[in-house]
């Protein structure tokens, strides 16, 4: 047996409690009386072995943080687990990966992980179970119920006849839900999404406070942190060269399709914002020409959302089993089926506003649109909000003196 191997084999006694006379491998089942679920139990286990071997040391900030603890305790494992962005890079190289006894597949051990972040920070509690256990099934029965609440809504002032066709108006949407109304709609509907996610990442991070900053290292903590999340460093497979999806070879397939999404999204975001300070702020309301401010964001944005969340959803069919937690499907695939809907409804509104087609349209649009942010403090979009969290304590960690002290010095 190697230095190496030895190393990493009294680790593994170590994480399984075993002594050093052979005993079974411990995998996922938490010790009679651990305050650990069973995926956190795998995954300190996991964490435990690879800290003993530290061959994927540089890949990315999980390793580099894992490195600066001896133990994993609860708030320790969810934050660790939400700096992994799943690019698969430390499966690939681990020589201790299945089918070794070891069994080490970080990748899954921080997804399954990740997802009771989502259930145990959700407020409140009982709609996150929901959701993850029929995220695609519930999100898209959520959009349909909202867009035939809104259809009955419409027929109600008139007739179905005139709510499948009816005279042009323009592109002129507040004639069929005043300016009022969809504010009262969607002020409600936003602000509890907020407040929903607010609740959920403060106590994700008093979980576990990774100490004060002198002030002038706050500035270059938050700037790092931001250009982390923003840049998506740590898809780069700790080597710059891309994700794994369902082989060896390296691909920039994943960090492309999460960019096109984000910034499709916020371009759409901003699109809403600006035209809500034309409205409020100038007077200047709605439908604006295609040449405007608002119409460029928002169509830009909708393309690239469009193209960004079919990428996503062929790569979520293609990544190897190995590469995540399949319980964790449904809420991925129900999200990103949420956010193409919104965008491909919301070009098709934009490009047959003028028709008779437009009381259909903006019915289906809006029903999207509600069930994407009635379901953003449950679905993966939680994950962006608590991966960041994530990154900060990261970048504050990092510039902090290491407290681990293995001999009386």
């Amino acid at each position: 047996m190697s230095p190496l191997d030895a190393l990493v084999r009294e680790a593994v006694d170590t994480a399984n409690g075993a002594s050093k006379q052979g005993a079974p491998i411990f995998r996922g089942e938490a010790p009679p009386g651990a305050p650990l679920s069973c995926a956190e139990a795998e995954a300190a286990r996991v964490l435990q072995i690879c800290n003993g071997c530290r061959y994927c040391e540089g890949f990315c900030g999980t390793f580099q943080a894992m490195t600066r603890r001896l133990e994993f305790p609860k708030a320790d494992l969810h934050y660790l687990a939400n700096l992994c962005h799943n690019c698969g890079a430390c499966l690939h190289a681990c020589q201790y990966a299945p089918p070794h006894e070891f069994a080490i597949n970080v990748p899954q051990a921080m997804a399954q992980v990740r997802r009771e972040t989502y259930t145990t920070h959700a407020w409140p509690a009982p709609l996150g179970a929901l959701y993850q256990r029929n995220g695609l099934t519930l999100a898209l029965a959520l959009a349909a119920s909202l867009t035939l609440i809104l259809m009955l809504g419409v027929a109600a002032q008139g007739s179905w006849q005139e709510l499948m066709w009816h005279e042009p108006m323009a592109g002129d949407f507040y004639r069929i839900f005043p300016h009022n109304l969809m504010v009262a709609m969607f002020a409600p509907v936003f602000g509890f999404a907020v407040l929903a996610l607010g609740v959920g990442v403060a106590g994700f991070w008093k979980a576990q406070d990774p100490g004060a900053l002198d002030a002038p290292l706050r500035g270059p903590a938050r700037a790092e942190a931001a250009h982390l999340a923003l840049s998506l460093k740590y898809l780069g497979g700790g080597h710059g060269e891309g994700c794994h999806d369902e082989d060896d070879a390296f691909t920039e397939r994943r960090r492309r399709a999460h960019h096109l999404t984000f910034w499709g999204f916020m371009l759409c975001f901003a699109a809403t914002s600006l035209a809500t300070v034309y409205h409020y702020a100038f007077g200047w309301v709605a439908p604006y020409s295609f040449s405007s401010a608002p119409k460029l964001l928002g169509v830009t944005g909708g393309v690239a959302l469009t193209i960004g969340t079919a990428a996503l959803w062929r790569l979520n069919l293609r990544r190897h089993p190995l590469h995540g937690d399949p319980a964790q499907k449904p809420m991925d695939r129900g999200f990103i089926a949420l956010l193409f809907g919104t965008a491909v409804t919301g070009l098709a509104l934009t490009l047959l506003r003028g028709t008779g087609a437009l009381a259909l349209l903006l019915c289906i649009h809006l029903g999207f649109v509600m069930a994407l942010f009635a379901t953003l403090p449950y679905g993966k979009f939680a994950h962006g909000v608590y991966r960041s969290a994530a990154l900060l304590k990261w970048t504050i960690e990092r510039r902090q003196p290491l407290r681990i002290k293995l001999t009386n010095d």
